[in-house]
């Protein structure tokens, strides 16, 4: 069994950060491509941030200069710094990572449980 599991979510003023912390768990052979997805109320799932296992990165054109993922391979560990946030970054935040179990010869999507990001302003 594999899960994904957030932390580091919270309330935050504008202008402020976070950083949010995704570990995934289980039976795992390797880990692909991991990445943050993000809902706003009333909006379809949105990408965020992704990177590759080499430390390839992308970013949606609205976070750019202001948040960084990154990932922690040893640890199975993805983290999103998230800096001079906005009001319009208020969602909830999802964690996904490409991974093949030990017990397939297949790669899943797997998606954390979320956790609620809050930009007062």
């Amino acid at each position: 069994q594999v899960q994904l599991v957030e932390s580091g979510g919270g309330l935050v003023q504008a202008g402020g950060s976070l950083r949010l912390s995704c570990a995934a768990s289980g039976s795992i052979f390797s880990i692909n491509t991991m990445g943050w997805y993000r809902q706003a109320p009333g909006k379809q799932r949105d990408l965020v941030a992704t990177i590759t296992s080499g430390g390839n990165t992308n970013y949606a054109d609205s976070v750019k200069g202001r948040f960084t993922i990154s990932r922690d391979n040893a640890k199975n560990t993805v983290y999103l710094q998230m800096n001079s946030l906005k009001p319009e970054d208020t969602a909830v935040y999802y964690c996904n990572a490409n991974i093949q179990p030990r017990i397939m010869t297949i790669v899943l999507g797997y998606w954390g449980q979320g956790t609620q990001v809050t930009v007062s302003s």
